[in-house]
């Protein structure tokens, strides 16, 4: 069960300005209800400093579109309650969910990072799709 819902999500991966952001997703069937017409999916995220200056996330913009073509936008700062610095060569990992009203849809955006610099610079993460297996 559980490798059929993996492999029934397809993630993504992007580097942009030496930040990799790759994002695996998962079907929660145990917190969905299709009769209900409610599909929960879960997401876990690595974002990696491949760059030679230490950053710091200080937010997130979600794009989160259904398969009825409605999309929401959820924008807030840093992610799980954290506005992790990332320093050279490491990573952060968080998990998080998204509960939609269709069997399918997709989520990409952007993530906001301070470099130790003072810069601001945006990492867009790369669409990803949540698409439940067949019941």
């Amino acid at each position: 069960m559980q490798q059929q819902t993996q492999t029934a999500c397809r993630g993504s991966e992007l580097a942009t300005r030496g930040i990799r952001v790759r994002v695996t997703p998962s079907f929660v069937r145990e917190q969905s209800d299709p009769e209900q017409s409610r599909f929960v999916f879960a997401y876990r995220v690595r974002i990696h400093n491949e760059s030679p200056r230490q950053v710091q996330l200080l937010s997130r913009e979600w794009r989160i579109v259904d398969a009825d073509g409605e999309c929401n936008i959820v924008r807030g700062e840093g992610v799980v309650g954290q506005q992790p610095v990332i320093l050279p060569g490491q990573s952060f990992e968080y998990s998080s969910f998204c509960p939609l009203i269709t069997s399918w849809g997709t989520m990409e955006g952007r993530y906001t990072f301070r470099a130790e610099d003072g810069e601001e610079f945006e990492v867009p993460i790369a669409r990803f799709y949540l698409v439940a297996p067949p019941l």
